[in-house]
Protein backbone atom coordinates (compact mmCIF):
# COMPACT_ATOMS: atom_id res chain seq x y z
CA UNK A 1 0.00 0.00 0.00
CA UNK A 2 1.52 3.22 -1.24
CA UNK A 3 1.42 6.49 1.59
CA UNK A 4 -0.11 9.58 0.26
CA UNK A 5 1.76 12.76 1.18
CA UNK A 6 -0.84 13.35 3.56
CA UNK A 7 0.15 10.28 5.61
CA UNK A 8 3.67 11.14 5.65
CA UNK A 9 2.99 14.92 6.82
CA UNK A 10 1.03 13.38 8.99
CA UNK A 11 3.92 11.07 10.28
CA UNK A 12 6.07 13.91 10.13
CA UNK A 13 4.31 16.57 12.21
CA UNK A 14 3.58 13.89 14.70
CA UNK A 15 7.34 12.95 14.79
CA UNK A 16 7.87 16.84 15.51
CA UNK A 17 5.20 16.98 18.27
CA UNK A 18 7.61 17.53 21.08
CA UNK A 19 10.55 20.66 19.53
CA UNK A 20 6.82 22.26 17.75
CA UNK A 21 5.34 22.05 21.90
CA UNK A 22 8.78 23.31 23.06
CA UNK A 23 8.69 26.15 20.42
CA UNK A 24 5.18 27.16 21.66
CA UNK A 25 6.30 27.05 25.41
CA UNK A 26 9.42 29.41 23.92
CA UNK A 27 6.56 32.06 22.67
CA UNK A 28 4.20 31.52 25.85
CA UNK A 29 7.44 32.38 27.91
CA UNK A 30 8.32 35.74 26.73
CA UNK A 31 4.59 36.93 25.82
CA UNK A 32 4.47 40.05 27.43
CA UNK A 33 2.04 40.50 30.41
CA UNK A 34 0.34 43.86 31.48
CA UNK A 35 1.02 42.91 35.16
CA UNK A 36 4.11 44.48 36.54
CA UNK A 37 7.11 42.37 37.27
CA UNK A 38 5.29 39.08 35.83
CA UNK A 39 8.53 37.71 34.19
CA UNK A 40 9.90 37.15 37.86
CA UNK A 41 6.78 34.70 38.58
CA UNK A 42 6.51 33.55 34.93
CA UNK A 43 7.20 29.88 35.65
CA UNK A 44 10.13 28.02 33.32
CA UNK A 45 8.06 26.47 30.78
CA UNK A 46 10.72 25.92 28.49
CA UNK A 47 12.46 23.70 31.38
CA UNK A 48 9.16 21.85 31.90
CA UNK A 49 8.82 20.62 28.85
CA UNK A 50 12.66 19.55 27.83
CA UNK A 51 12.53 17.92 31.24
CA UNK A 52 9.31 15.59 30.08
CA UNK A 53 10.29 14.96 26.70
CA UNK A 54 13.81 14.14 27.75
CA UNK A 55 12.35 11.85 30.09
CA UNK A 56 9.91 10.24 27.74
CA UNK A 57 10.60 10.26 23.91
CA UNK A 58 14.19 11.23 23.88
CA UNK A 59 13.78 9.95 20.22
CA UNK A 60 11.85 12.80 19.62
CA UNK A 61 13.66 15.82 20.80
CA UNK A 62 17.34 15.92 19.97
CA UNK A 63 20.19 17.64 21.67
CA UNK A 64 20.38 20.00 18.48
CA UNK A 65 16.87 20.99 19.15
CA UNK A 66 17.26 21.62 22.25
CA UNK A 67 20.13 23.69 22.37
CA UNK A 68 18.57 25.91 18.94
CA UNK A 69 15.51 26.40 21.32
CA UNK A 70 17.50 27.42 23.89
CA UNK A 71 19.28 30.40 21.86
CA UNK A 72 15.87 31.24 20.57
CA UNK A 73 14.62 31.66 23.91
CA UNK A 74 17.54 33.72 24.86
CA UNK A 75 17.30 36.12 21.96
CA UNK A 76 13.56 36.69 22.33
CA UNK A 77 13.84 36.98 26.65
CA UNK A 78 17.34 39.30 26.03
CA UNK A 79 19.57 37.16 27.78
CA UNK A 80 23.43 36.73 27.36
CA UNK A 81 23.43 34.45 24.44
CA UNK A 82 24.04 30.67 25.41
CA UNK A 83 22.89 30.78 28.76
CA UNK A 84 19.47 29.21 28.19
CA UNK A 85 20.94 27.16 25.85
CA UNK A 86 23.63 25.83 28.15
CA UNK A 87 21.16 25.40 31.04
CA UNK A 88 18.24 23.08 28.90
CA UNK A 89 21.49 21.04 27.11
CA UNK A 90 22.39 20.38 30.80
CA UNK A 91 18.84 19.49 32.03
CA UNK A 92 18.28 17.51 28.63
CA UNK A 93 21.85 15.66 29.52
CA UNK A 94 20.53 14.61 32.50
CA UNK A 95 17.04 13.22 32.09
CA UNK A 96 18.37 11.50 28.98
CA UNK A 97 21.06 10.03 31.63
CA UNK A 98 19.03 9.50 34.19
CA UNK A 99 15.96 8.11 32.11
CA UNK A 100 16.32 4.10 33.18
CA UNK A 101 15.97 5.29 36.96
CA UNK A 102 12.52 6.88 36.42
CA UNK A 103 11.49 4.15 33.91
CA UNK A 104 8.30 3.16 35.37
CA UNK A 105 8.54 5.28 38.46
CA UNK A 106 4.80 7.03 39.41
CA UNK A 107 4.39 10.27 38.84
CA UNK A 108 5.50 11.94 42.72
CA UNK A 109 9.15 10.36 41.71
CA UNK A 110 9.04 12.20 38.86
CA UNK A 111 7.69 15.25 40.15
CA UNK A 112 10.50 15.12 42.67
CA UNK A 113 13.10 14.85 40.26
CA UNK A 114 11.91 17.73 38.40
CA UNK A 115 11.72 19.51 41.61
CA UNK A 116 15.57 18.79 42.20
CA UNK A 117 16.34 19.63 38.37
CA UNK A 118 14.55 22.96 38.20
CA UNK A 119 16.37 24.06 41.77
CA UNK A 120 19.50 23.13 40.30
CA UNK A 121 18.69 25.00 37.42
CA UNK A 122 17.35 28.21 38.66
CA UNK A 123 20.34 28.41 40.97
CA UNK A 124 22.87 28.13 37.75
CA UNK A 125 20.90 30.86 36.38
CA UNK A 126 21.00 32.87 39.17
CA UNK A 127 25.00 32.39 39.16
CA UNK A 128 25.49 33.03 35.54
CA UNK A 129 23.71 35.73 35.62
CA UNK A 130 25.09 37.56 39.10
CA UNK A 131 28.21 36.77 37.26
CA UNK A 132 27.54 38.16 33.52
CA UNK A 133 25.99 41.74 35.39
CA UNK A 134 28.96 41.98 37.57
CA UNK A 135 26.85 42.28 40.84
CA UNK A 136 24.48 40.07 43.10
CA UNK A 137 21.32 39.74 41.76
CA UNK A 138 18.39 39.37 44.01
CA UNK A 139 17.42 35.91 44.89
CA UNK A 140 14.11 36.62 45.76
CA UNK A 141 12.35 36.48 42.28
CA UNK A 142 14.07 32.74 41.95
CA UNK A 143 12.23 31.70 44.76
CA UNK A 144 9.06 32.80 43.24
CA UNK A 145 9.83 31.71 39.98
CA UNK A 146 11.13 28.40 41.27
CA UNK A 147 7.65 27.72 43.64
CA UNK A 148 4.97 28.69 40.33
CA UNK A 149 7.19 26.25 37.93
CA UNK A 150 7.23 23.39 40.36
CA UNK A 151 3.09 24.50 41.85
CA UNK A 152 2.38 24.84 37.61
CA UNK A 153 4.50 21.45 36.97
CA UNK A 154 1.69 18.67 37.43
CA UNK A 155 -0.55 20.66 35.01
CA UNK A 156 1.89 20.83 32.18
CA UNK A 157 2.95 17.54 32.99
CA UNK A 158 -1.00 16.33 32.03
CA UNK A 159 -0.75 18.26 28.82
CA UNK A 160 2.48 16.58 27.75
CA UNK A 161 1.23 12.83 28.22
CA UNK A 162 -2.16 13.81 26.23
CA UNK A 163 -0.22 15.02 23.31
CA UNK A 164 2.36 12.28 23.64
CA UNK A 165 -0.63 9.69 23.20
CA UNK A 166 -1.11 10.84 20.02
CA UNK A 167 2.23 10.44 18.98
CA UNK A 168 3.61 7.57 16.83
CA UNK A 169 5.03 4.60 19.34
CA UNK A 170 8.40 4.60 20.72
CA UNK A 171 11.03 2.57 18.50
CA UNK A 172 13.26 0.61 20.82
Amino acid sequence: MKTTIWQQLDVLLRNMTPVLVTFCMVIVSVMPLRLPEASFVMPMLVLMSVYFWALHRTDLLPATAVFGIGLFLDILAGMPLGLNAFILLGVFGLCVTQRRFFYNKSFAVIWWGFMVVAAVAQIIEWALMSIYLETLVSPQPVYFRYFMTVALYPTVAWLFVRIQRSLPQETV
